[in-house]
């Protein structure tokens, strides 16, 4: 595997090592000793999640507050999607900075987010399947969400190049997500 860390301390991209032929492909999705050996994470996995949304669709930005927050490892199996991780750790030199990537189900990437971060993505093909490892298991209690055009974060989301003028929002997205300022973090 081969890693690449962003903008961002402690996240991320992961590119695993694929062995294709005229048959297709193979490639260890997760290996607990190698993603630790590579990363130095020691956090156990212990609930997988599995999205199938459509183009246009933006889920997040999304997190958990502690005792409960979750790191994430993620991939996109089917289609397309722009990633992003926002760094809401306010003793963090990173704080409200965000780091971005194309995980699709031709490159097969991974990023790796860690607990503490805001997480989304939007579908960038007709239907995309994503896939989520968390280090904690959902908490609705714990659950809050940054609105994902926080004019202080800026994240350059490519929708015009994708034909998204608008994306889709849950209805909780559109109703509870806050500014990064006036977030519980």
């Amino acid at each position: 595997m081969n890693l690449t860390p962003l903008a961002i301390a402690d996240v991320m991209l992961i590119e695993p090592k694929v062995f294709g032929d005229a048959r297709g492909f193979f490639f260890e999705s997760f290996n607990q000793q190698a993603f630790a050996d590579a990363t130095g994470v020691h956090l156990p996995f212990v609930q997988d999640n599995h999205s199938r949304s459509r183009r246009g669709v933006l889920r997040g930005l999304h997190y958990q507050l502690a005792p409960k927050a979750q790191g994430k490892l993620v991939r996109c199996v089917r289609g397309a999607v722009f990633d992003v991780a926002v760094d809401i750790r306010r003793d963090s030199p990173t704080f409200g900075r965000w780091s971005g990537a194309v995980l699709s189900e031709e490159n097969q990437h991974q990023l790796w987010i860690p607990p503490g971060l805001a997480h989304g993505f939007v579908v960038l093909t007709d239907t995309a399947d994503f896939l989520y490892k968390t280090t904690d298991y959902y908490s609705p209690a714990h659950e809050r969400a940054i609105r994902w055009d926080d004019p202080a974060i800026g994240i350059e989301w490519p929708l015009a190049s994708h034909g998204i003028a608008e994306p889709v929002l849950s209805d909780k997205d559109k109703t509870s997500a806050r500014l990064l300022a006036e977030a519980d973090i």
